[in-house]
């Protein structure tokens, strides 16, 4: 039999990315946090951290951390079914990772009802859409929003639509690097905003156009901070539609080529066994993410 006061430190260690912050959380010492994974590791027999900055899990920490997400969404079930169950006061959290653009634009509106009717508080952890399934494959998180079709071990996964993006400027950037038009070398010679190392929309898009390789660019790791910086006119950058309507009526910023995006598919992840709390959330943001994604080119 698991002994899930060892298991429940290992989450906490991971998921609050320090020994030091999870004994916090968990009302404990940090001595004793590291006691219960040292007695967790002589029980497995071999190491389920790595010591680093933040500590990550080793493969079998990896499965052990798959095993605890599933059971606390289990045990919340079997809680709303026998009151009398929940000892400790089970935690109201659901740990998923998702995408920067999407949180900025069309996440809460889809899921602020949802967390209001189930008394839901979330703990969202962003990640590019291109990277986000490697916190299902940690065991960090219990549901993901990426850009992955394939899902994980034990998971599933769902279409939701697509996010839609634009590549715009504003227009003192078109004007003093584009007088005569854009064409792709001059794109290519102009410099771009990409929002971190995992980002490869405006590489998509470049080469979209037929643009020689390589380009410059400023790393801008935060949504509002992308949008900031290409309204004061510092580069050009792909944009999610839905945040840039009111931009593009007013004419504060302009697309760079007229009918040229890209549609990012985003795919719900969630673990099969995840119980009645994750299987209504997919079916609500299955229902409500067509407000504001677009259907997949082929669907």
């Amino acid at each position: 039999m698991f002994d899930y006061k060892l298991l429940s430190a290992l989450a906490a260690v991971i998921e609050q990315a320090g020994f030091e912050r999870a004994a916090q959380v968990l009302g404990l010492s940090q001595s004793a946090v590291s006691q219960r994974i040292k007695l967790l590791e002589a029980r497995v027999g071999q190491p389920v951290l790595v010591r680093t900055t933040p500590p990550s899990p080793t493969d079998i920490g990896r499965r052990l951390l798959n095993h605890v997400q599933q059971v606390r969404l289990l045990e919340r079930d079997l809680q709303s079914q026998v009151p009398a169950l929940d000892e400790e006061g089970m935690p109201e959290r659901l740990r998923i990772a998702l995408n920067a653009d999407s949180l900025a634009t069309w996440w809460a509106q889809a899921v602020g009802d949802f967390c209001a009717e189930h008394h839901l508080l979330l703990d969202m952890v962003v990640e590019d859409q291109d990277v986000g399934l490697k916190r299902m494959r940690a065991g960090d998180v219990a549901a993901c929003l990426c850009g992955s079709e394939r899902p994980v071990a034990g998971a599933r996964s769902q279409l939701l639509g697509a996010m839609r993006y634009r590549a715009l400027a504003s227009p003192s950037f078109i004007a003093r690097h584009f007088p005569d038009g854009v064409s792709p070398g001059k794109l290519a010679r102009s410099a771009a905003l990409v929002f971190g190392p995992d980002d490869f929309l405006q590489h998509r898009y470049l080469a979209l156009l037929g643009a020689p390789e390589g380009f410059k660019h400023h790393l801008c790791p935060s949504s509002e901070g992308f949008m900031r910086m290409i309204e004061a006119g510092l580069g050009w950058g792909l944009v999610p539609e839905l945040q840039v309507r009111e931009q593009l009526r007013s004419g504060t910023l302009r697309e760079l080529v007229p009918d040229r995006f890209i549609d990012v598919p985003l795919y719900w992840h969630h673990w099969r066994t995840g119980g009645q709390l994750l299987t209504r959330l997919t079916e609500h943001l299955a229902q409500k993410s067509g407000r504001w994604l677009v259907p997949l080119s082929g669907e």
